[in-house]
């Protein structure tokens, strides 16, 4: 599939790289769904047979989230959950094939209200206990925006301590912005 901008946006990258690791009648989740791009990828690749379980602690995100899967018939499959990503545990109990991460602020919605590095972190590690053998977790990190920088530095230093024999964790970032403000992404992929 060709890519229709000449730009590399991380959305893309994340995709594609996901779909490698998530099929048709599995499970995963959105624990930052948002406006709702990321949880319909994820209903669109498990499909009718699959479960998405999708979190977010704004009204306006499930709102926009629900009509989006509606319109492309893949709402069916999907469980939006109105609470911080945080209380994944308290909703998810069974092992999951993919699990995205959207992180920062909902876009056009009220920027004050965002991810944050120690709810954040709470959360991969639940995630991290969630997912398959063979899974995969994807963090999209926004380290340019008021509290971006510090949930940034907290995930790398926790990431880096992880085992090389049970996890692989892979970072693509623009390594030609000088003042690392730029959008990245890490992958984690669990042996």
């Amino acid at each position: 599939m060709k890519v229709k901008s000449k730009y590399l946006f991380t959305t893309n990258l994340v995709h594609r790289l996901v779909a490698l690791f998530l099929g048709p009648g599995e499970k995963a989740i959105d624990a930052t769904m948002g406006k709702g791009k990321d949880t319909l990828f994820l209903a669109q690749t498990v499909g009718p047979n699959g479960v998405v379980y999708a979190f977010d602690i704004q009204k306006a995100a499930l709102e926009s989230t629900r009509q989006l899967l509606k319109e492309n018939n893949c709402y069916s499959q999907v469980c939006l959950i109105q609470a911080g990503h945080e209380t994944i545990r308290e909703t998810i109990s069974e092992p999951v094939q993919a699990i995205v991460y959207n992180l920062g602020y909902l876009p056009g919605g009220d920027k004050k209200i965002i991810t944050r590095a120690e709810t954040t972190l709470l959360s991969l590690k639940q995630s991290m206990e969630l997912l398959n053998p063979g899974g995969i977790i994807s963090l999209t990190v926004y380290p340019g925006h008021p509290g971006g920088a510090e949930e940034a530095a907290l995930l790398n230093s926790y990431l880096s301590t992880l085992s090389t024999k049970s996890w692989q964790v892979m970072k693509w970032s623009k390594v030609n912005d000088p003042f690392q403000r730029a959008p990245y992404v890490i992958f984690l992929s669990k042996f």
